[in-house]
């Protein structure tokens, strides 16, 4: 059996390896245009910054490393540029020669990745992209001259890359259409990761377009001018898919290839895997581009299975990721609110802001966190985490939860490894699950942040049951006072009416909507409290309540 593999990087590498491992007796061809395989490019933004001192520590394997270890012929600098389904033979550009030749096949695997969206605006031919190796070796050339930087794009690698151009003590601008960055956080959510690149020196353009790059600055869409020596784009990536189309081969609604259950295109002999074809997203089921590492491996890996005759499934997507940003880290999986709102899909919001681990043991670091629940079902939707240490590890077991179908309020019977410098006895996780549970159960009512003006405008009123000095430090306009310890005494003082209760991050608020409810006054619980509707409040995205 002779396998030709398109794309040396990722899916295209697992397969060859996994295939290896699985016949020894297959003839493997790997054919990658660029001069490296099985290079680290998620590490290519902390080389750039410095990080990653030494670039060989990028270069995972070599031609000459996988030929000794795995008995694979991979020939780089060499561009697959046609495929002839009906002959089975693929024709190949060799750079070095400059001569093309012909190679058959009895499989084809496609692994030729996602290119970076680069607009059409006047100078763009100056705008730099970090695909592989050989973009950061230019990023760094160019670095060297520089004084300042403008970022095109404020998700995940454009955060990345802000940071690490600061490193480098370059004058940084991220440059962003939309109102906030990281699009996958939800509003309130990606308010801290702002506000920690700012803190830093990064210079946030949001909700707005670049127009043009010149020689050394970069024009506004209001015909402002921000210096730009080097300019990067990192609006994000569209797959690669002209090979494919070449060749007949089916794209899907989102514009990557076509795969089944088992990365068969709708040609036979043909796979595809990696950030080129459209995967089935866990909670719409639905195609779904997610351009991330960790499928495109698994996926390298069950073709291999595939093509050697064993059976497989390839499984849904929740696009699991994570971004350091300045010692801040975010996390997500799933959906986010906003695209639960846009499909009109039902959802209940839990928002929690605790400890990394116990409080008394020193070091503890607050993270926030949103979990988005199916109110009929109790089915998680999705999740998303900023904060310290720990973000990483709560959002992760969240995405295995959801994978193995644990419900929100299930969450609670988790039994996560628990010390004190690791974690609390009631873990983040847990007390989501908690939450889920009173909400499913108690008939406990919450109010979103988004949702509190115009509730307090049809005449509710807003009670805040934290401490008098904690109101004074700040509170929402129009609430009054009652610390929790007073509420009973007190209760007679309360304004008629329906009543919203709030505290800092929402615990205290539940112990007051409890005693309010035996005590005759039922009241709601603003959700997450006083620190996500000052988070809302800052985001200044315009909310639509329709579908809430």
């Amino acid at each position: 059996m002779k396998v030709v593999i398109v794309g040396g990087v990722a899916g295209g590498m697992s397969a060859a390896t996994r295939l290896r491992r699985l016949d020894e007796s297959a003839e493997i061809i790997v054919f990658e245009r660029g001069a490296h395989v099985s290079f680290a490019n998620c590490g290519l933004p902390y080389y750039a910054g410095g990080v990653i001192e030494d670039r060989d520590e990028l270069l995972l394997q070599s031609p000459e490393s996988l030929g000794a270890r795995f008995r694979l012929d991979v020939r780089v600098r060499s561009e697959v540029v046609a495929i002839d389904p009906d002959a089975r033979t693929v024709t190949v550009e060799d750079f070095e020669t400059g001569d093309p030749y012909v190679e058959s096949y009895d499989e084809l695997i496609l692994s030729t990745g996602a290119s970076p969206v680069v607009p059409p605006l006047p100078g763009a031919n100056r705008a730099l992209s970090l695909r592989d190796v050989e973009d950061v070796d230019r990023l760094v050339a160019e670095m060297a001259s520089a004084r300042s930087a403008v970022v095109v794009g404020a998700g995940f690698i454009g955060i990345e890359l802000a940071e690490n151009l600061r490193r480098r003590e370059l004058d940084v601008t991220v440059v962003e259409l939309a109102d906030q960055v990281l699009a996958p956080l939800d509003p309130e959510m990606a308010v801290p990761v702002a506000d920690r690149l700012r803190e830093n020196g990064v210079r946030l353009e949001l909700g707005t377009e670049l127009t043009r790059i010149d020689e050394t600055t970069a024009e506004l869409d209001d015909g402002r001018t921000v210096p730009a020596d080097v300019v990067v784009m990192a609006i994000g990536v569209r797959p690669e898919t002209v090979l494919a189309e070449m060749a007949g081969l089916v794209s899907g609604e989102r514009g990557g290839i076509a795969v089944d259950d088992q990365m068969r295109t709708s040609v036979p002999h043909i796979f595809a895997v990696g950030d080129a074809i459209e995967k089935r997203d866990a909670i719409g089921g639905d195609a779904a581009l997610i351009p991330l590492a960790n499928p495109a491996n698994r996926q390298g890996r069950l073709v291999a299975d595939v093509i050697a005759g064993r059976p497989v499934r390839v499984k849904a997507s929740s696009g699991t990721a994570v971004v350091g940003v300045f010692g801040l880290i975010a996390a997500a999986t799933g959906w986010n609110e906003k695209r639960l709102r846009a499909s009109g899909r039902p959802h209940r919001a839990i928002h929690t802001h605790p400890q990394s681990h116990a409080g008394y043991y020193p070091g503890a670091q607050q993270m926030s966190i949103k979990l988005l629940v199916d109110p009929e079902t109790d089915v998680i939707l999705g999740a998303q985490a900023v904060g310290g240490e720990g973000v990483d590890k709560r959002i992760d077991v969240i995405a295995t939860a959801m994978a193995g179908g644990v419900t929100a309020s299930e969450l609670a019977d988790l039994e996560l490894a628990y010390a004190p410098q690791f974690g609390s006895a009631k873990d983040p996780v847990n007390m989501l699950g908690y939450i889920a549970d009173n909400l499913r159960t108690d008939s406990i009512r919450t109010v979103q942040w988004h949702e509190l003006d115009a509730l307090l405008a049809g005449g509710a009123s807003l009670v805040d049951v934290r401490t008098a000095d904690e109101f004074a430090d700040g509170s929402i306009p129009g609430a009054v006072n009652f610390p929790l310890d007073e509420l009973r005494e007190r209760v007679g003082e309360l304004p008629v009416g329906d009543l919203i209760v709030h505290c800092q991050v929402g615990q205290r608020a539940h112990a007051a909507v409890c005693l309010l409810g035996q005590l005759g006054r039922p009241a709601a619980n603003l959700d997450g409290g006083y620190q996500t509707w000052d988070a809302g409040r800052r985001a200044n995205v315009p909310i639509v309540l329709a579908c809430s």
